[in-house]
């Protein structure tokens, strides 16, 4: 069986997070494991509070993981201070990590921020060189490239100027468009859409990294990237067709929406 780790948050209304991740991993086949970052007490209205690991045991974490079950791939998501960004750099390299997935999470769906300012400087430095792919939405492709993002015309100025100082690709999520839901993934110096259609539905809590995680997943199975991404944007986007309605807030996704009632798999 193909293993894939995250490293991220814990959300602990199981939208996003680890638990977004975990529960990707598991629904398209391949054996998850975490090393959590930090804590966060958070539902669907918004996060109410955030207890950080300590870099140490950070790193004890993935010293765990790595010399028992390597992992095939690697997510990164929510990573909030910069301390604990380089202890990630530096276990990674130590390892010599495979296949890393970085989601640069800098702020929950409701809003609320993530990830400390000093953090952004550190999470370019020292896991951007290391991934396979980086996959920001609009806001955080704005923050990184540095000039607003309005049209298709700005998204591709974006993943070129991003993806021109990267080793690896990048891929600018559109799910904050109103008119559709295409990506734009910038790799080897060439760019590649990913049409969808925009799903009518607000409940898209941890949709960045349900979508990270299943790239991550898709790498460890052997796919090539650009195959990875189609395959994880088919995989969202049935997930949010299947239109689960949990919550006062903005509501998770139905990640196992290929199961019915009783266990059976369709």
């Amino acid at each position: 069986m193909k293993t894939v780790l995250t490293i991220a948050g814990s959300d602990s209304s199981g939208g996003a997070g680890i638990q977004a991740d975990l529960k990707t991993m598991t629904c398209l086949g391949v054996y998850g494991m975490s090393a959590v970052t930090a804590l966060t007490a958070q539902n669907t209205t918004g996060v109410y509070g955030v207890l950080e690991a300590a870099p140490a045991f950070v790193g004890q974490q993935l010293d765990c993981v790595f010399r028992d079950i390597r992992p095939d791939a690697v997510k990164i998501g929510m990573v909030s201070n910069a301390d604990i960004i380089r202890t990630i750099g530096a276990k990674l390299r130590e390892y010599q990590a495979a296949h890393i997935v970085v989601d640069p999470v800098m702020a929950a769906t409701s809003g609320s921020s993530l990830m400390r300012e000093s953090a952004l400087s550190a999470l370019m430095e020292e896991l951007f060189p290391l991934a396979e792919v980086i996959t920001p939405n609009l806001p955080e492709a704005e923050r990184l490239c540095g000039f607003p993002i309005g049209d298709e015309a700005d998204m591709l100025r974006a993943a070129e100027a991003v993806g021109t100082v990267l080793p690896g690709a990048v891929l600018v999520k559109g799910g904050h468009r109103t008119a559709d839901a295409d990506d734009l993934l910038w790799h080897g110096g060439t760019a590649r859409w990913f049409r969808a259609c925009r799903v009518d539905n607000p409940n898209n809590h941890g949709s960045g990294c349900t979508l990270s995680s299943a790239i991550a997943s898709f790498l460890a199975l052997g796919h090539a990237l650009p195959e990875a991404v189609g395959m994880a944007k088919a995989y969202i986007t049935a997930a949010l067709e299947a239109g689960l309605d949990l919550g006062g807030g903005s509501g998770p996704l139905k990640h196992n929406y290929a199961i019915l009632e009783g266990g059976a798999v369709q």
